[in-house]
C-alpha cells in the first residue's frame, strides 16, 4: 500500500464513528450468511466521503485501485467515486478504456448494492453506450450476485437516454435469478423506463408480469395508479 493510501486511509479512520459504523454494519446485512458477510465500516456518512472526493480526485488510479481493495468499506466508496470523477472529467478514450477495464478487473472489492449503484451506470453504461453491448450479457449471466448488479444498474446510464432495449432484454433474461437485490435492482430499472415510455414498460409487464418475483414487480409498478397497480398484483390485469 503506498504512502498516500496509508494517509487517506488514517484519515477515513478520524473521520469515523463507532454507533454510524453500528448502524451500518447492520442496515448492509454484514452477518454471517448475509449478503454483505463480513464487511467492514468505519461509520462515515456519504456526503462526508463526497466531500473527500473533491479532496482526493487527483489521486492516481493506481493508488485509486489500492484504496478500491481496502477491506473498510467506505475506503471503497471513496475509490469508487474517485473513478467516476475521473471517468466523468476524461475527455481521452484511452483513458476511459482504462478506467473502465479497471473497474471490471476489480469486481471482487465492489461488493455492496450501494457500491454498484454509485458507479456502474457512470463507467460501463457511459464506457458501453456508444459501443457493443456484449459485455453487459456477459456480467448478467455472472456467477457473482454483484457482477449480475453492474450488468443491470449499467444500463441506467442508457435509459436516461431513451435507450431502452437492453434493459428489457436483461430484465428478461434475470426472471428466474435467486436474489433478492437482483429483483429490486431489475424493478427499478423497468419502472425507470416506464417514467419515460409507459408503454415499453407496459408491453414489458404484459407479457411477463405473472412470471415476475414480487419484489421486482412491485418496484416497477411502484408509480402506476393504484387500479392498475393493484391488478397487477392481483394476477388480473
Amino acid at each position: 500500500m503506498s504512502a498516500k493510501v496509508k494517509q487517506i486511509i488514517g484519515r477515513l479512520r478520524e473521520l469515523g464513528d463507532g454507533d454510524t459504523a453500528a448502524h451500518s454494519q447492520r442496515f448492509f446485512k454484514t452477518g454471517r450468511g448475509e449478503y454483505g458477510e463480513g464487511d467492514r465500516f468505519l461509520g462515515i456518512r456519504v456526503p462526508t466521503i463526497r466531500q473527500c472526493v473533491r479532496q482526493y480526485r487527483a489521486l492516481c488510479l493506481e493508488d485509486t485501485l489500492q484504496l478500491l481493495q481496502s477491506p473498510f468499506h467506505e475506503a471503497r466508496l471513496l475509490a469508487l467515486l474517485i473513478l467516476t470523477a475521473k471517468y466523468s472529467s476524461s475527455h481521452k478514450s484511452n483513458e476511459q478504456a482504462t478506467i473502465y477495464r479497471s473497474y471490471l478487473a476489480h469486481t471482487q472489492f465492489i461488493n455492496n448494492w450501494d457500491l454498484v449503484d454509485c458507479s456502474a451506470q457512470h463507467i460501463v453504461g457511459a464506457y458501453l453506450f456508444p459501443r457493443n453491448r456484449k459485455p453487459l450479457y456477459r456480467l448478467v449471466r455472472s456467477k457473482s450476485l454483484w457482477e449480475r448488479r453492474i450488468g443491470v444498474m449499467a444500463t441506467f446510464y442508457f435509459v436516461k437516454r431513451g435507450d431502452f432495449a437492453d434493459t428489457l432484454k436483461i430484465a428478461a433474461i434475470l426472471l428466474g435469478d435467486e436474489e433478492d437485490l437482483l429483483h429490486k435492482a431489475v424493478g427499478w430499472m423497468l419502472r425507470e423506463v416506464g417514467k419515460r415510455n409507459l408503454g415499453e414498460e407496459e408491453t414489458f409487464l404484459t407479457r411477463y408480469y405473472t412470471q415476475m418475483p414480487r419484489a421486482m414487480l412491485r418496484y416497477a409498478i411502484e408509480k402506476l395508479p393504484e387500479p392498475e397497480r393493484l391488478a397487477y398484483l392481483r394476477g388480473t390485469k
